[in-house]
């Protein structure tokens, strides 16, 4: 691939603009469309120096690449919308989908021309060397990890299965916010009994880290919560597929629905505030 080759990123929100910033960094133009974005899109766009187009057709007839990062519940439909263009270059999914999703998107994208690759996300925004890597597998990796060669993303081909990458995202992320969604959950159900000083007292003795966790569980996670539930639903997909119990994925996937109001908010609550918000949501 020819570096000079612009990349079309959709949608640059908090991970997507670091991922375009390590683009830049090594010489790649990168676009997105400004199309039913919102006002935090256009500043960080604007901010990080991408190439703003007022049409998705405009921008990826001067792509070679296609890179969508959105919230799960986004990804299809933006193939959908990508591929409507006859879109024939490279679209690399780097959304948190399950496997069979990741299959639906590339069959979307396939037909229209274009070569999928399967991509996983997994660490914060792209802002130190070290921190994030882009789990890749399918064809044309080598095509994504040349591309990514400066900046603070690490680009890592795990080979195996078309959605390879998509299925270790799954893995992960089910440990990582399904147990921050339990942990969640049993503080707003102690809360709700009336015994919370009476568990952190206990936590104090047996699980000393715990209440700490929890604190912390809150305040990172409350205005990202909204995307978790759809990453949520996708695990849940994923393990039905395997034949294995997926209710607690759904179950996580309604904690984090009664968080949604937290979404753009910019100071982080405190832990009782999430508590009381789960618990009156839920009693809505």
């Amino acid at each position: 691939m020819n570096m000079a080759d612009q990349i079309a990123l959709l949608h640059p929100g908090e991970m997507g603009v670091t991922i375009g910033a390590c683009l830049l960094a090594g010489g790649v133009g990168v676009g997105w469309t400004s199309i039913e974005r919102s006002e935090a899109t256009h500043r960080r766009a604007s901010a990080a120096g991408f190439k703003t187009y007022d049409t998705l057709e405009k921008l990826l007839t001067e792509s070679a690449v296609v890179v969508s990062v959105c919230p799960p519940a986004a990804a299809v439909n933006t193939a959908k919308e990508v591929a409507a263009t006859q879109f024939n270059g490279i679209y690399l999914d780097a959304n948190a989908i399950s496997p069979n999703t990741a299959i639906a998107i590339s069959e979307v994208v396939e037909a229209a021309g274009a070569s999928y690759v399967d991509g996983g996300i997994i660490g914060p925004p792209a802002l130190r060397q070290g921190t994030t890597r882009l789990y890749l597998s399918g064809a044309r990796v080598s095509n994504i990890i040349e591309l990514f060669n400066y900046g603070a993303l690490e680009a890592i081909d795990i080979g195996g299965s078309q959605t390879a990458a998509s299925a270790l995202k799954m893995c992960y992320a089910a440990w990582s916010k399904g147990s921050a969604a339990l942990l969640l959950s049993v503080g707003a159900l102690a809360k709700a009994a009336n015994v919370t000083d009476a568990l952190h007292d206990e936590w104090a003795l047996s699980i000393p880290d715990l209440s700490s966790r929890l604190q912390r569980t809150a305040q990172r996670n409350a205005a990202k919560a909204w995307r978790f539930e759809g990453e949520m639903h996708e695990i849940a997909a994923m393990s039905k597929a395997h034949s294995l119990p997926h209710d607690f994925f759904s179950a996580a996937a309604e904690t984090y629905a009664l968080l949604s109001s937290y979404k753009g908010v910019d100071v982080p609550p405190e832990l009782d505030e999430v508590l009381r918000t789960m618990l009156d949501s839920r009693e809505n």
